[in-house]
């Protein structure tokens, strides 16, 4: 995307606090290529069982998320700050499903952009949540 370079530039900047609240870079290896790529993209801060975790969704036909299958190495620069962590990519629709139902708990306005309906309750309408897995892809990053 002709933004990325602007958006890493500022991540890494002095000036990152403008969008570092919700926008980070992933740093990754390429599992065919060996070569290091660094990707900006917007991030939820989620908690779980299992602790703290930051989550990210992408759509099935972009590619990059492909190297995290089973867990990988990345380096997350964080808020003005590199996090050597692990991420790993989530494919299965339920799973899919049962993320984005916790990331729209957390934050139910996102659901429009997924075309997720929400009912009187706040709850993703089940029909368009497993819907919208079907489209997407999620990648958890753990925190600590």
């Amino acid at each position: 995307m002709w933004f990325n370079p602007i958006m890493t530039w500022l991540l890494r900047s002095p000036l990152h606090g403008f969008i570092s609240s919700n926008t980070m870079l992933m740093t990754y290896t390429g599992r065919k290529s060996g070569k290091t790529f660094t990707t900006p993209m917007n991030y939820l801060r989620m908690q779980d069982d299992e602790g703290e975790y930051l989550l990210t969704t992408s759509t099935r036909e972009r590619t990059w998320w492909r190297n995290l299958r089973g867990g990988a190495s990345v380096t997350l620069r964080l808020q003005g700050k590199d996090l050597p962590t692990r991420a790993e990519a989530i494919e299965d629709e339920p799973a899919v499903a049962a993320e984005l139902g916790a990331f729209f708990k957390q934050a139910p306005k996102m659901a429009k952009y997924f075309d997720v309906r929400l009912d009187a309750d706040g709850k993703p309408e089940k029909d368009d949540l497993m819907k919208a897995a079907q489209a997407r892809v999620v990648v958890r990053s753990a925190l600590g």
